[in-house]
């Protein structure tokens, strides 16, 4: 049994599972320790099949009833995805605790279907931590996040104390919403209750710091974790990349390396981003091909996502495409589309039309493939290509994907959609987006109309854009916080050329510092100027 469990411990559960099998076979009889053991193993290693040879024996054995190995055999089943198996266990136990409730709910959680498995919660007669964790866990899987953290709140509501587990699955939820206000409170929390920041709560928030733009506050938890392990840099180079500091990021591999951690795949990632922000072409194509070289990472469709990126935002269109010719394997949609929005840029309808056509064979509902396809014809002055491309996608009946903006205000997630009027303080928020259009067409502001994809007047155009919703979340900021409060906004889709230039006019009309983070990157707007270089 002691060798099993050490096995188990070091998460060798081959080998458990081989211990046992050699127990059998030395005619020691089994313990009910000996089944939850290994059971656990079987569990963890998705070795279903000796776990169902096992619950045989342990019925021929006379173990059960034993409420222990009852949760071990449920758990079992759950971890192996035989949730049909777990469920007639579980419905078939005569008594239940705690475990049994989180295992099945754990089980549920990890197929996706997080409203089951909260039906379940609902009903248990008493919660712990773990099978709280359980429960928010599934929500962030599910991406959920706001979920998530309402479930927190309950959770504290009802007296039970988070663990390390719970903080960084509430910290996950935080980066991916924007949400830097609760994030730094859940630091608060952790502080209060003595939930020590170990190396997985050091990377959940410094991936939380960076993905809500606030990469000084990311460093300052770096230089905190004593115990860094590659994820830990990894998060950190992430972080510095996306936030627009190539040459940090570079610098960070460096110390990385010189701390004899060894990259991964994802740091590679970091890298080329690195290298693509900082329009660094040449010592991206040096990291790419050390990879192989010196690292013997193959290089996956990501990397090569990275390096069309990198050399599209430089205009070596025809590198790029060359570079996309010889991958080993076949180029996704992302990869297609990067190269498209470069082709958009830089003008170049030959390979953007020819990026298109590809990207349509295996995405064929992709309405952002027409929006950049009928953006670069413009550009070019195509306009009948571009009437025949409205018209194909209302054959189609294609809709472009609507516009969508996070941000936080006291804590509140506030989410705004383009032209949607469902907010209760929509009234005000658009009264005030007008006052602020009128600041700044004073100021020179002129909309640009190129990237609206309807067909109507050129007054009706300016409407379309004036009431984007990143717009609108500025406006809302704009009404509801202090001057002195940096407005930080994540949003759905790429921020269009328009907004681009009105954030960074309101920045200098009304001296507030804005962070968008949109699908491609941030943009950190200050004094009227943006970090992301003006690359459209």
């Amino acid at each position: 049994n002691a060798l099993m469990s050490g096995h188990k411990r070091s998460r060798q559960f081959r080998l458990s599972c081989c211990s046992f099998l050699d127990m059998m076979r030395a005619g020691v009889v089994a313990t009910p320790v000996t089944y939850i053991t290994v059971l656990s193993a079987c569990g963890k290693g998705n070795d279903v099949l000796l776990g169902m040879q096992l619950h045989k024996r342990i019925i021929e054995s006379g173990v059960l009833p034993d409420l222990k190995v009852e949760n071990a055999l449920v758990d079992m089943y759950a971890e192996c995805g035989q949730m049909e198996a777990a469920w007639d266990l579980f419905e078939g136990m005569q008594v239940r605790n705690i475990v049994s409730w989180t295992s099945v709910i754990s089980g549920f959680v990890r197929l996706g279907q997080v409203d089951r498995a909260r039906v379940l919660f609902d009903r248990m007669p008493e919660r712990d931590t773990v099978s709280w964790t359980a429960m928010i866990d599934g929500y962030v899987q599910a991406g959920q996040f706001r979920e998530a953290l309402e479930m927190f709140r309950e959770m504290q509501l009802s007296k039970v104390r988070a663990d390390e587990f719970t903080m960084v699955s509430i910290v996950t939820a935080c980066a991916q919403l924007g949400a830097l206000e609760t994030g730094e409170w859940a630091r608060i929390y952790m502080n209060r209750h003595g939930i020590k920041m170990d190396t997985f709560v050091g990377n959940a928030l410094i991936d939380m710091y960076s993905k809500c733009g606030s990469i000084e506050r990311a460093l300052d938890v770096f230089n905190e974790v004593h115990s860094r392990d590659k994820f830990t840099w990894t998060a950190v180079i992430l972080g510095l990349a996306v936030n627009g500091h190539g040459e940090e990021a570079i610098d960070m591999f460096d110390r990385m390396l010189r701390a004899f951690e060894a990259p991964d795949e994802v740091t590679f990632i970091g890298v080329l981003t690195a290298c693509t922000h900082a329009g660094l072409v040449d010592k991206g194509r040096d990291f790419f091909l050390s990879m192989t070289g010196t690292y013997r990472i193959a290089p996956n469709v990501m990397h090569y996502g990275c390096m069309i990126d990198l050399l599209g935002r430089a205009g070596k269109l025809r590198e790029a495409l060359e570079t996309i010719g010889k991958m080993p394997m076949k180029p996704s949609s992302a990869i297609w589309g990067t190269l498209l929005a470069a082709c958009r840029v830089h003008g170049n309808s030959e390979i953007g039309e020819l990026a298109a056509e590809r990207l349509l064979e295996l995405d064929p509902e992709n309405s952002m493939a027409y929006v950049l396809l009928s953006n670069l014809y413009a550009k070019s002055n195509r306009w009948g290509d571009v009437r025949w491309l409205r018209q194909v996608m209302m054959e189609k009946g294609i809709k472009k994907e609507p516009g969508c903006s996070l941000i936080e205000m006291n804590g509140t997630i506030h989410e705004f959609v383009a032209g949607d009027r469902s907010h209760p303080m929509s009234e005000e928020i658009y009264s005030k987006l007008d006052k602020v259009l009128t600041d700044l067409k004073n100021d020179g502001y002129v909309p640009d109309v190129t990237e609206v994809f309807v067909q109507v007047t050129e007054e009706e155009k300016q409407k379309v854009l004036y009431w984007h919703s990143e717009k609108l979340a500025v406006a809302f900021a704009l009404l509801v916080s202090e001057s002195s409060v940096t407005i930080r906004i994540v949003k759905n889709l790429r921020m269009c050329l328009d907004c681009h230039n009105a954030i960074k006019l309101i920045t200098k009309l009304y001296v507030r510092e804005i962070v968008v983070r949109d699908r491609t990157r941030f943009h950190h707007f200050r004094h009227g100027l943006c970090s992301c270089k003006d690359y459209w």
